[in-house]
Parts: C-alpha cells; sequence; structure tokens
C-alpha cells in the first residue's frame, strides 16, 4: 500500500477532480484545507522580513489549497495519479500543485486484515 499525498494549489479544478476521481471509482480520500507557509509568515511581527516582501505578500489573495490523502494499493494509486494528471495537467507548472507517494508499512481501519 502507499500514501498518495495531493497538494492543489488550484483549487478551481477541485470540483471536477472529485467527479473525475468517483467515476473511476476512486472514493476514499481525506481532504483538508490547507493554506501556504508565506501567507502566516507576513502576519508575524517576530520573523525577520523586508518590509517592501512583507507588504508584496501582505497584499496578495490568501493561498489556499485543497490537501487529499489517499491510503490505496499499488494499482489504485496508478489509477488516481492518471485520473489527477488528466484533469490537473502538468503539476510540475507553477503554482499547481505538488503530488507524491510514500509507502505504507501499516495500517488498520481499512477493513483488511
Amino acid at each position: 500500500m502507499q500514501l498518495l499525498v495531493l497538494i492543489l494549489k488550484r483549487t478551481e479544478l477541485f470540483d471536477e477532480l472529485m467527479h473525475a476521481l468517483a467515476n473511476r471509482g476512486i472514493t476514499g480520500a481525506t481532504i483538508l484545507d490547507g493554506t501556504g507557509m508565506a501567507e502566516k509568515l507576513v502576519n508575524m511581527e517576530d520573523i525577520p522580513m523586508f518590509g517592501a516582501l512583507r507588504s508584496i505578500l501582505a497584499g496578495e489573495e490568501k493561498e489556499s489549497c485543497k490537501v487529499m490523502l489517499f491510503a490505496e494499493t499499488e494499482d489504485q494509486v496508478e489509477v488516481t495519479r492518471s485520473v489527477i494528471k488528466k484533469v490537473v495537467g502538468d503539476i510540475a507548472a507553477p503554482n499547481t500543485g505538488i503530488m507524491f507517494a510514500m509507502p505504507i508499512t501499516y495500517v488498520e481501519g481499512l477493513g483488511s486484515k
């Protein structure tokens, strides 16, 4: 099994992605709302930051993202990755997202023994 993680910065694609995943039988994911670190740093007065940089970051739209966590078999991961790439496009494009997987060495609660 693997833990596939998608940090989707292009949140306007979220609904389309959810439909596409469901249509391929991928219905088990945990979804979290996230924010970027830069947004939090702007509001911390004790962090040294050039005034100009702080004002630029403070004026930007709030950076939000969707974090999707999938605990899947190797075959499911391939299907999920394929669907994500089809909907999102080039993940490596700026301000699109990050996707990675890690092996799961132990799991409980997925209905498997």
